[in-house]
């Protein structure tokens, strides 16, 4: 319990630090006022694209999926995404992430373990997806140098976050991979730690680790893993589209490559473990306008607060009208993923 309220209280301190440093400065007038300051046209047709990434994520998530099982539902792999999502942005800790696996096992009928391992892949080659995507943005600068002036300072640092996420998506390639083609010595390494542990808890510790394992099987096909590659690309480039049109909205015209290294920064925001991505992703958002596309800081933050607001908003209400339809609530979703973590 005490563990409990002390990741809570530092998650809410963070929290804090993020949006002081998000709000410092901003003049709320002018803020508030460029909230309503968008073209409706441009409004909706972003407000039509918010679920694109929820659609597209269901359907890569099926060549992970037929390993176990083929013909996985659409519908219950979209619902997974819904649902997770919308527990990312209600609760802090990103519990959705264990939520969406959990609650495709239960409809499927799949093992958790293995459903577990391929939502762990998915992670992995989103960081992949999107640090070759600033990698491509960073090696093309003499070819736009002359067009988008980024300060030197903040480019040293975006150079730096792209090569630190790069550098930890392939340790941890590399770590998932050795469980996998190393099965047997992953599993007496997993058994020695396990020795103080009651027999029970034990079993059932290595029944889940060896179904997460089997939730890597396929890294054995090169061409599902060349398709799997290829329908990142697409997740992400679609999310890219997403923003690209928000700009639109308020009327700035950026060409679509230029907005990489934005939506970079938008996810290291999103992967900070606050409820709702609320602080981190306000505070990076914030910075890469402001830095990139020299936006006016009250103009950011009126766009970002937007951004931020459709997102979850629109998130939300496709999970509830799901969770709506089974005659079941967040809460109840929230406590049997949190009865799996114990």
């Amino acid at each position: 319990m005490k563990k409990t309220w002390l990741r809570h209280a530092v998650i809410l301190l963070i929290t804090i630090a993020f949006l002081y440093l998000f709000f410092r400065r901003v003049e709320w007038k002018e803020a508030f006022q460029s909230i309503t300051d968008v073209n409706l046209v441009w409004f909706i047709i972003m407000l039509l694209l918010t679920p694109l990434h929820l659609i597209t994520r269901a359907l890569r998530w099926d060549y992970l999926l037929k390993h176990e099982k083929k013909g996985v539902s659409f519908y219950n792999r979209f619902a997974a995404n819904a649902v997770g999502f919308t527990v990312t942005m209600i609760f802090p800790g990103r519990l959705g992430e264990l939520v969406k696996p959990i609650y495709l096992a239960k409809k499927e009928n799949m093992k958790k373990g293995f459903v577990l391992g391929t939502v762990v892949v998915e992670r992995i080659f989103d960081v992949f997806t999107m640090c070759f995507i600033l990698g491509i943005f960073l090696v093309s600068k003499p070819l736009y140098a002359s067009i988008f002036i980024i300060d030197e300072e903040i480019y040293a640092k975006l150079y730096f976050w792209g090569i630190g996420g790069i550098s930890f998506a392939t340790l941890f390639l590399i770590i998932t991979l050795c469980l996998y083609f190393f099965k047997d010595k992953t599993f007496s390494v997993i058994k020695f730690f396990l020795r103080p542990v009651p027999d029970k808890i034990s079993e059932k510790i290595l029944e889940l680790s060896e179904e997460f394992i089997q939730g890597l099987k396929f890294f054995h096909s090169l061409k599902d893993l060349f398709i799997y590659i290829l329908l990142s690309f697409v997740v992400w480039l679609g999310i890219i589209f997403f923003y690209w049109i928000f700009f639109f909205a308020y009327n700035i015209s950026i060409p679509f490559f230029f907005l990489f290294p934005f939506v970079f920064m938008l996810m290291i925001g999103a992967s900070i473990p606050t409820p709702g991505m609320v602080g981190g992703f306000h505070f990076f958002s914030k910075l890469g306008l402001v830095s990139f596309y020299n936006i006016e800081a009250n103009l950011a933050v009126g766009m970002t607060i937007v951004m931020h607001a459709v997102q979850v908003i629109m998130t939300c209400l496709i999970g509830y009208v799901i969770l709506w339809k089974e005659g079941t609530s967040i809460f109840q979703v929230k406590k049997i993923s949190e009865e799996t973590k114990k």
